[in-house]
């Protein structure tokens, strides 16, 4: 995960905001041929922001505007993106309808809030667009068209979702368009806890009993290949430990691996769900404790209480580092039964940098 900076961060604006701005832009400029610059949405706790268009283009029945996505400083994979909507007059009794353009993904599995064959656009996006096109024919004073085609475009897209776990949830062709609130907090991660959720629930639906969610990708590739699971198996929960137990405390499936390395599953054993070094640090205490408890000589726990990382204590365990590990092991299996409470077997593997297992406790 990245470095957050210090100092105030500036927040910034969802794809779907962006999405709802261009919507607006480009039905005003098809309604009376002049495009609002810069152009104002109503967002869904009240904000008014205006956005500047980067692009502006009438078509012969269509006009279509776009934006560049200012992620703030949030470290964002479309953050410099251009978000474009381009707005149709559709069928007769057609309603409002979405389409995904080119760098806008397709749903193909199941398990997520779109059916398969939707483009990859989620119910906030979807109303705070619907939103600004009303604001729009007000603006223009015109009655809302009632049967619209609005199609949504990120050039380049589809290079970014190679950047995100798009292709492991089944969404293919690009980038989904997201956003409940249309403002990116800095350093929320909304966007990875979204995708953890959706993982699992794009694997309950396809019947798989058996999860693996990991810290890292050195872990996640060493668990894929200590059970042979398939790539729909794996969560990539990173530092969010508590946010893949929590929802999978709602969501259960009957068997869940957790695998990552000795410093971030020491955390989760010194029971902090938030595994990240700005939000939780390693209790030197907690390690020095479990050495105690092992029988470890006074110099040893000394020195443990004193060290600066866990991979230090661990390599000042020597020899035990194996029954540490295995302690860390155990420790992180509690923690996550407890915050599971139940109906969820559970397994912990730990594993060295180059994926070696250290240690491995549970059923």
């Amino acid at each position: 995960m990245s470095r957050r900076p210090s100092g105030p961060l500036r927040r910034g604006w969802t794809t779907g905001a962006c999405a709802a701005a261009a919507a607006r832009a480009a039905l005003e400029a098809l309604l009376t041929g002049r495009f609002p610059d810069p152009v104002a949405i109503r967002l869904p706790g009240g904000e008014r922001p205006s956005f500047a268009l980067a692009l502006k283009e009438m078509l012969p029945d269509a006009a279509r505007a776009g934006i560049v996505k200012d992620a703030g400083d949030d470290p964002d994979v479309t953050h410099g993106a251009l978000v474009v909507a381009e707005i149709a007059r559709g069928p007769a009794g057609g309603g409002l309808r979405f389409q995904a353009g080119p760098g806008v993904g397709t749903v193909t599995r199941p398990g997520l809030p779109l059916a398969p064959g939707e483009p990859a656009i989620t119910a906030g996006p979807r109303a705070m667009i619907a939103q600004a096109l009303k604001d729009a024919a007000e603006a223009a004073e015109a009655e809302p068209p009632r049967d619209l085609l609005v199609t949504l475009a990120i050039p380049g897209g589809e290079a970014l979702a190679a950047r995100t776990h798009n292709a492991r949830l089944g969404i293919v062709g690009g980038l989904s368009i997201l956003g409940t609130t249309g403002i990116v907090t800095p350093y929320s991660c909304a966007a990875w806890i979204h995708s953890i959720h959706r993982g699992i629930d794009v694997a309950r639906a396809a019947g798989l009993r058996h999860l693996a969610a990991s810290t890292g990708s050195t872990s996640e590739k060493a668990v894929q290949r200590l059970y042979n699971l398939p790539e729909t198996a794996l969560i990539d929960m990173g530092d969010f430990a508590g946010g893949t137990l929590k929802y999978l405390r709602g969501h259960p499936v009957p068997r869940l691996t957790l695998a990552g390395g000795f410093a971030k599953l020491a955390k989760l054993a010194a029971g902090h769900l938030d595994l990240h070094s700005g939000q939780s640090r390693i209790e030197a205490a907690w390690l020095a404790g479990t050495l105690q408890a092992m029988g470890c000589n006074e110099d040893l726990v000394g020195r443990a209480q004193k060290a600066q990382s866990a991979g230090e204590v661990l390599a000042l365990a020597g020899g035990r580092g194996g029954d540490l590990a295995r302690r860390v092991a155990l420790g992180a299996r509690e923690v996550a039964l407890a915050t599971l409470a139940g109906g969820i077997a559970v397994d912990v593997v730990v594993f060295d940098r180059q994926g070696e297992t250290l240690a491995h406790v549970g059923p």
